[in-house]
Formats: structure tokens, C-alpha cells, sequence
């Protein structure tokens, strides 16, 4: 219970929201990338262009077929055959191509009949054929930094010989200034999503809010209860006495008693403890400091 004399914590102001945003985009700076493995990756944000090296690294044929030099078989239809000079190869698929060859036709599409061989249809270079580098191509990156990584994406980086990506996994702290089942409703739903859009959420039981500010295991907290003007409500006061308080008050409804601060270059989101409030906050402001901490493009 606090004193008497103690001074209410008040809100003077409500920030406009684009003033809240300004303040996040300008202050709040991307985490350090880190590497991982390809199969740990999913959700994440990514640091750096994820590039393969050239795959494959020789033209494959892309179905079963007859192996052919396209320009052997120009004109060729089916009223009027076209003698191929040298005897087609068959191919399966995913094989090589054989030198000198450009094409895979379907095997009807050859006539081979007593050591001779005619084309029935005119066949385009590159039909049936994956191109040397179709797959991958160093000078053209899988995913580009900033954006975030998809389970499909894994299995085609896996697929491109990939094993590792850097990326920017930021991890906040979640800390509940009081035993509330509404309060822990909310940390548990901002939790969740904090791990959807690709970083990492721990509730914070340090015991007491000024411990959990002095902790630094996390890239940023985010506090929740504790922002109004009752008896009871210090969360801001106690931000500003361990780092900076930058706005207390948002003009956001519900969530207007959120705040917003930092101590060092960690930001910290104050969030209110009704859950609607609470959601309003994250998910217009807290998601976007998540965002900016990933260094995600928005």
C-alpha cells in the first residue's frame, strides 16, 4: 500500500498517436544478428540476403524423355517428320543432359524405327531442360534481408543447400506488476504473439518491478498494470527512476494511460492492466517497436 503522502502518479498529457509512433521509430534500434540453422529459423526475421550458391550446377532434364538439340528438329510436324542427324539419348528425369543437347522431348514425340530417328513435332531449346543455376543463383538472393522467414521458405533454403541464415530474434521480458488473472491473461496473449512475429518472450519473475528494469536479458520489457492514477500505480514513476520515461499517456482507446520509456537503449512498454487496453497498446505500438527491434520491413 503506498503512504498517504505519497505523490499519485498523474497523466498530464495524452501523446498523439503519431507523436508515440515518432518516438518508437526514432529510439528503439534493431537487435545484433545472430546466426542459426535453417530448421530453428522459421518465423524469424533475417539480417542478411539469404543467397545459395548456383544450383544445379549443370543443366538436368526436367522430365523423361528423348535428349535432343532443339535446332535438329525445326519444321519437323506430324505430316511431315523431320531426320534427326544423330540418334537421340533418352533421359530420365533429373539427369544430366548429354552434350550437345538442349531439349528433352516426350517420347512420342520421336519416331525411332530401325536405326532411324524423326522428330514429329518441332521442339523450343530449354523445353524439358532446368537450366544450369534455375534453381539458385548467387546473384539473386532466395529471401532479402528484412523479410521474414516462412516455413516454405526453410524447406526451399534447405533445399538450395543452405544450412544456416542470419537473423535478428529479439527477446523481450514481460513482467506482471501484480497476481492477476487479467494481467496474466494479457502477458500470456502478448507472449504468444511476440513468438508469432518472430522473436522470443519470457515473463519476468524477478519480484519486484525495479529487478526486472535492472535485468539484462532482454533486448526489451514490457510491463503491464500498474499505469493509472489508483493508490497502488507506480509503474511509470518507477521507469523514470531507472531510465527515462519519454510519454506517459496515449491518445489511444482504449490504452490511454500506456507509456512508453527506456533504460539504456532497451525500450520499455508500459501497457495498462485492463486486457482490452492492454492488446490495444500492443498490438498498435508494440508491435511496431517489435518490428523496428527486428529490423523487419513494415
Amino acid at each position: 500500500m503506498a503512504a498517504a503522502s505519497a505523490p499519485l502518479q498523474t497523466i498530464t498529457r495524452l501523446t498523439p498517436l503519431a507523436e508515440v509512433l515518432a518516438a518508437v521509430d526514432s529510439d528503439v534500434q534493431p537487435v545484433t544478428p545472430r546466426t542459426l540453422d535453417v530448421t530453428a529459423a522459421a518465423g524469424r526475421v533475417l539480417a542478411a540476403d539469404a543467397v545459395a550458391p548456383a544450383r544445379p550446377s549443370a543443366a538436368l532434364a526436367l522430365q523423361d524423355g528423348w535428349a535432343l538439340a532443339a535446332d535438329d528438329t525445326l519444321g519437323a510436324g506430324g505430316y511431315a517428320p523431320v531426320l534427326l542427324m544423330h540418334s537421340p539419348q533418352r533421359v530420365e528425369a533429373g539427369q544430366p543432359m548429354p552434350a550437345g543437347t538442349d531439349s528433352v522431348a516426350p517420347f512420342d514425340a520421336v519416331k525411332v524405327m530401325q536405326g532411324r530417328a524423326e522428330a514429329l513435332v518441332t521442339v523450343n531449346p530449354g523445353d524439358g531442360v532446368l537450366p544450369a543455376g534455375g534453381d539458385s543463383d548467387p546473384g539473386i538472393p532466395l529471401r532479402q534481408a528484412g523479410e521474414r522467414l516462412r516455413i516454405t521458405d526453410l524447406a526451399a533454403l534447405a533445399c538450395a543447400g543452405l544450412a544456416r541464415v542470419t537473423v535478428r530474434e529479439p527477446r523481450l521480458s514481460i513482467v506482471a506488476v501484480r497476481a492477476d488473472r487479467i494481467i496474466a491473461a494479457a502477458a500470456s496473449v502478448v507472449a504468444r504473439d511476440i513468438e508469432r512475429q518472430g522473436g522470443t518472450a519470457r515473463i519476468d519473475d524477478s519480484g519486484t518491478l525495479d529487478r526486472a528494469l535492472r535485468n539484462n536479458n532482454s533486448n526489451a520489457v514490457v510491463i503491464i498494470g500498474g499505469t493509472g492514477s489508483g493508490s497502488n500505480d507506480a509503474s511509470a514513476q518507477t521507469l523514470a527512476r531507472a531510465g527515462r520515461l519519454a510519454l506517459h499517456g496515449m491518445a489511444l482507446t482504449p490504452g490511454e494511460t500506456a507509456a512508453l520509456g527506456f533504460v539504456g537503449p532497451r525500450p520499455v512498454l508500459l501497457l495498462p492492466g485492463r486486457l482490452d487496453a492492454a492488446l490495444s497498446v500492443w498490438l498498435v505500438v508494440g508491435r511496431r517497436m517489435l518490428e523496428l527491434l527486428a529490423a523487419s520491413k513494415m
